[in-house]
């Protein structure tokens, strides 16, 4: 999709980091805002620097959350009630959990599963079909290189966004089927300054942390905020990489280029058979 002047961004997740700077990329391509997310004054934030960088910016916002169908569903209402339809989704919004696998809880799985995996489901069915109708559109998943390759401690994590992944894959085939003039990217970038380590924040009440606090939690849990916080890529970047992976129609969408060599060296891992490939050792 070339020209995204004039044309609607739906992009959930959208009231603090790479949601936030998805709409400013947006913003300042003349493009129409629909906004959700759960956090209501984050997106009031969105829109306020949005209409900065471009005062004549058009938005509307709705608190979302994107476990619910029926929320996504609302906030295809809205995008098809303000501005006649949508054209490009950004599937956006994500949460992260930490600790040893068998010491996630079923809150855990229920919590992280509902918005990186439900989420994106519910986002391609609220969607797609406005697409069809429409004859063009574009979806973009946000994956990670948890999607490809997977750190110890981040199971449920690694989970989710492998789903994203092959949702992804899928999604674009299917679409491939029909002959649809819909265009699909999964974005998958390793560690960058993000709110993801604080997604605590916005857990629900009725899906509260109740893991044990090991100390093979805490420690994964501090290399991940290491990680996320001396990440050398801003979310600026990514959301300017991704939308130019949204006009030269790219599938894959790699913002650190480090991410594919370690997909690499895990298929010669499975081509060896006799152990898992370490993401930390690159082995």
């Amino acid at each position: 999709m070339k020209d995204l002047n004039g044309k609607v961004a739906v992009i959930t997740g959208a009231g603090s980091g790479l949601g936030r700077e998805l709409a400013l990329c947006c913003a300042a391509r003349g493009m129409n805002l629909v906004l959700g997310d759960v956090d209501e004054a984050g997106m009031a934030g969105t829109v306020r620097l949005a209409e900065e960088k471009r005062p004549d910016t058009a938005s509307a916002t709705l608190t979302v959350d994107v476990s619910r169908l029926e929320d996504v569903e609302a906030l295809a209402a809205l995008a098809r009630s303000r501005f006649g339809g949508a054209h490009v989704l950004f599937n956006n919004a994500g949460v992260a959990v930490n600790g040893p696998v068998w010491e996630n809880t079923p809150a855990d799985w229920h919590w992280v599963m509902g918005v990186n995996v439900y989420g994106v489901s519910w986002g391609i069915r609220a969607f797609v079909p406005m697409m069809l109708e429409q004859g063009e559109g574009h979806v973009v998943n946000t994956a990670s290189a948890a999607g490809w390759v997977n750190a110890p401690g981040s199971g449920v994590y690694n989970a989710s966004k492998h789903a994203v992944v092959a949702i992804s894959e899928t999604l674009a085939l299917d679409l491939r089927d029909v002959n649809a003039n819909i265009g699909v990217s999964v974005l998958c970038p390793a560690f960058f300054p993000t709110a993801i380590v604080n997604s605590e924040r916005n857990r629900p009440r009725d899906l509260a942390d109740t893991a044990p606090e090991t100390e093979t939690k805490r420690l994964r849990q501090e290399q991940l905020r290491q990680a996320v916080e001396k990440g050398r890529i801003s979310a600026a970047e990514i959301a300017e990489t991704t939308l130019q992976a949204v006009e030269n129609d790219r599938f894959y969408v790699f913002p650190h280029q480090k991410v594919k060599a370690l997909v690499a060296a895990r298929a010669q891992a499975v081509d060896r058979e006799t152990e898992p490939f370490d993401t930390l050792s690159g082995r």
